[in-house]
């Protein structure tokens, strides 16, 4: 199956949203910094309360570093990512000014990439949310669901990591692609294609799945 042929066969079961990209890279690096290794409620939860308590970057970037922690506890890990958050912000300030980061949107791809995978903490994953949902960049996040079911596919091998995912799903998806991917892997990796019981009977990707007939998980998501 290509990724085109994956799209089509996911849409029917699961929808089809537009890709608006909002425009704010800013909040989308701070956004996706605090969900990682939480839910997308948690995370949410701890951005607006950031945002209700300071309402700037500005006043993010010089705030005691424990207020900060305890602003953003509820997503999880907040000792981590205050200082991270901080540390990011800081750069984003010497780099933008009026903290618009739109001087990103005509450089290459790889450029842009660069530049956020060069501030402290940003990896592959939080960098392509930034360029996909704010800059509306076709760079593709691969997260545990679109690594796990791009691996059962076939699409990858299956000990490819997840850094090394982005740079293959990226040249393997067409361009106007990317968005609908990430969106239909995530959603049929939360409710069909699921880490521990996954409901190969209500798959529509059944046909042509070089899993079907072995066992539903790989070693690496077993418990531990």
């Amino acid at each position: 199956m290509t990724p085109a042929e994956i799209v089509e066969r996911l849409r029917p079961l699961y929808g089809q949203r537009q890709w608006r990209p909002h425009g704010d890279a800013v909040a989308e690096l701070v956004l996706t910094i605090l969900s990682q290794n939480t839910s997308d409620r948690n995370s949410g939860r701890a951005f607006a309360t950031l945002m209700d308590r300071y309402g700037s970057w500005d006043a993010v970037v010089d705030a005691p570093t424990n207020e900060l922690v305890d602003t953003i506890r509820v997503g999880g890990l907040a000792l981590q990512k205050a200082p991270r958050i901080q540390a990011v912000l800081h750069r984003v300030r010497e780099a933008a000014a009026g903290w618009d980061l739109g001087w990103l949107d005509p450089l290459p791809l790889d450029e842009a990439r660069a530049w956020l995978t060069g501030l402290p903490g940003v990896g592959p994953k939080t960098a392509a949310c930034v360029l996909l949902f704010a800059c509306g960049r076709p760079a593709l996040p691969v997260d545990t669901h679109v690594h796990r079911v791009a691996r059962r596919l076939g699409i990858i091998e299956p000990k490819t990591s997840e850094v090394k995912a982005h740079v293959l799903l990226e040249a393997l998806v067409p361009p106007e692609r990317v968005y609908d991917f990430h969106v239909l892997l995530i959603k049929h990796g939360r409710r069909t294609c699921t880490a521990r019981g996954p409901r190969c009977d209500h798959c529509p990707l059944l046909e042509g799945c070089p899993r079907v007939g072995l066992p539903p998980r790989e070693p690496s998501e077993l418990p531990a």
